[in-house]
């Protein structure tokens, strides 16, 4: 290599800014050494991935607002292995709480708060139900709150203690009729949850199974909406609604999935009046795959053409009717 004094044959011209060389190792060490792994490019200074992760969190923070309207309540979280108690906030939500029997265990009231009637009817029906009245400051409230707009009355609600499936079936059993039980598949609207446990305790139901993961839980909004009768009917809760069902059919029951294009309908649904477990599917997709190989029969409701589906409560309410009245004619009561 011409410029290479060191190389046999090389030869140097006079004039050349190179100097006598052995390599390149020799030169700029620190350059060579290296400079760790190579950022996100979120985190590079200047990249226009960044920019975009800067402008669409600023977009996220003016697009929720600091103080969201009355009933807004931050969802149950867990500490620890253990959820926390929920907080129904607002005037109305509460009262509502309240007149709806929702198991409480404490009354927050924003110190000199104006009364009115709302506030009046809250406090006696605390006091009528022994739930603690404590009387805090607007800055404790808004920290119990999260910050959201609490209008001076917050209600804090324990975890709902679920049951077991296996206690539904006992029930059924010391009640003397076949067991009749309702299973949710993936229904996320706790009001749809607590149409479904009213609907349930109105036409004899023996209980409500729902899933631990994607699936609505026993909350205030489900309380609610079940008019107090989630207080007469246990809801229990399962790991894994599949293997559920599965052990509930080894206990003779027949599983009943609801499907629009069910193989059988509610005029011909000659399993209601035996020992039977009713699937209700999800708001949007239904039952999911697993959950109909499981499943003995779907059940359709027929309707007019013009009209495709119905809510997923609703069309528990209809099919539990069904159920009921065959049950009645077959002499059970």
């Amino acid at each position: 290599m011409a410029g290479n004094s060191k190389r046999r044959g090389a030869v140097r011209r006079d004039g050349t800014k190179k100097g006598a060389t052995v390599g390149s190792g020799g030169q700029a060490r620190r350059a060579l050494k290296g400079k760790g792994p190579t950022p996100r490019a979120e985190d590079r200074t200047g990249h226009p991935a960044k920019r975009r992760a800067a402008s669409a969190a600023k977009a996220a923070a003016r697009s929720t607002p600091d103080r969201p309207g009355p009933g807004a309540r931050p969802a149950p979280v867990r500490r620890e292995g253990r959820v926390l108690p929920e907080t129904v906030i607002g005037r109305n939500p509460v009262v509502e709480a309240l007149r709806a029997g929702v198991p409480a265990t404490a009354l927050y009231v924003a110190q000199g708060l104006s009364s009115d009637e709302r506030v009046a009817e809250a406090v006696a029906m605390a006091a009528e139900r022994n739930i603690s009245l404590l009387e805090v400051s607007r800055p404790e409230l808004d920290r119990l709150t999260g910050g959201l707009l609490h209008q001076g009355l917050a209600l804090q609600v324990p975890p709902y203690h679920y049951a077991h499936p296996d206690d539904l079936l006992a029930r059924a059993a010391d009640s003397g009729r076949p067991a009749l039980l309702v299973a949710v598949d993936g229904v996320t609207d706790p009001r749809n949850l607590g149409a479904i446990v009213r609907s349930a305790a109105a036409f004899g139901a023996h209980g409500v199974i729902v899933p631990e993961r994607r699936s609505a839980g026993m909350t205030a909004s489900a309380w609610r909406t079940s008019a107090g009768t989630a207080a007469r009917l246990r809801v229990a809760q399962c790991t894994n609604l599949v293997r559920t069902l599965k052990d509930l059919a080894a206990h003779g029951l027949m599983i009943a999935g609801l499907d629009a294009d069910g193989t059988v309908d509610t005029d011909s649904f000659e399993l209601a009046t035996g020992p039977l477990v009713v699937v209700v599917g999800s708001e949007g997709r239904g039952l999911s795959r697993l959950t109909r190989t499981v499943c003995d029969v779907t059940v359709s409701i027929p309707m007019a053409r013009s009209v495709e589906s119905l809510n997923a409560s609703v069309a528990t309410g209809v099919v539990l009717a069904e159920v009921a009245r065959r049950r009645r004619a077959d002499g059970q009561g």
